[in-house]
């Protein structure tokens, strides 16, 4: 878990420390890039549409386990629920939880009494690290 100031700035520095751990953890290719993506969609949206915690901060958190990772995403909650939303093709925005739900295998909506977490579970495979066993011949 990082805690970051609620600004456009922490959307680069959340990306490259959840893809420099996600590598670290053996996850590759574009598992790392998905993840990377919906992390930064989830951070803009708190950015834009949520108050943040004590401290002007938010709280971006992932973790690695049985090939998937789950990012997260906690802010001071807003006046609006984050929703996914079907814009025109002419639109300039909408598409951040749309972009979520296409590349997660689910997402959803934390609340409590001090604000909300948003988080996405995506698929994370790591390359096996098991020699294939040779068959012999009958």
């Amino acid at each position: 878990m990082v805690l970051l100031p609620c600004a456009p700035a922490s959307v680069s520095e959340a990306r490259r420390r959840l893809t420099d751990e996600l590598s670290a953890a053996g996850v590759f290719g574009q598992a790392v890039g998905d993840a990377a993506l919906v992390v930064s969609e989830l951070i803009s949206n708190s950015i834009q549409h949520a108050w943040p915690l004590p401290g002007e901060q938010l709280q971006v958190a992932w973790l690695v386990d049985q090939g998937c990772v789950e990012v997260a995403v906690r802010d001071g909650g807003g006046p609006t629920q984050p929703q996914q939303h079907y814009p025109a093709g002419s639109a300039i925005g909408g598409r951040g939880l749309g972009i979520v739900d296409r590349l997660s295998q689910e997402w959803g909506i934390r609340r409590d009494d001090t604000g909300q977490t948003v988080w996405a579970v995506l698929p994370a495979p790591r390359p096996s690290t098991r020699r294939p066993r040779e068959v012999q011949p009958a």
